[in-house]
């Protein structure tokens, strides 16, 4: 497959760089789409007297200035992944929708290792997954 790495930070919507809770490593990627009115501009967050705002609730072209709700907006993109599965040690690369799902109890981007078939969660903001429930 051999996904493109970002060469900037300013490519990307979504950046980070994990190490799981074994031997796992995971680096993941959104980029920056291009927009769909004027085809020449990425679209990112609104920028306000020099300062993205962070928790905007849409996204707008610097070119033309069209604009798209976040969720309407966030259901194009896709996240990239580069991985080292922590259960079998397997690396590969996957594609994902930008979508976070509950996977042990947090929200997060799951993906299935090619490997071992085992899924891998990279949870927002460092958090750590539940632990199962025991049975009495």
């Amino acid at each position: 497959m051999a996904l493109e790495f970002p060469e900037s930070m300013d490519e990307c919507i979504y950046f980070t760089r994990r190490k799981t809770e074994e031997d796992g490593t995971i680096v993941a990627w959104s980029k920056k789409i291009t927009c769909p009115d004027c085809g020449e501009a990425k679209m990112g967050k609104p920028v306000e007297k020099g300062k993205i705002k962070i928790r905007a609730k849409k996204y707008v072209c610097p070119g033309c200035g069209h604009e798209e709700e976040k969720h309407e907006h966030e259901d194009k993109l896709v996240v990239e992944v580069q991985y080292t599965c922590p259960h079998c040690s397997h690396s590969g690369e996957t594609k994902i929708p930008y979508k976070r799902k509950k996977w042990k109890g947090v929200d997060a981007q799951v993906f299935v290792c090619d490997g071992c078939g085992e899924k891998i969660g990279i949870t927002k903001k460092m958090k750590k997954p539940k632990p199962p429930k025991k049975k009495k």
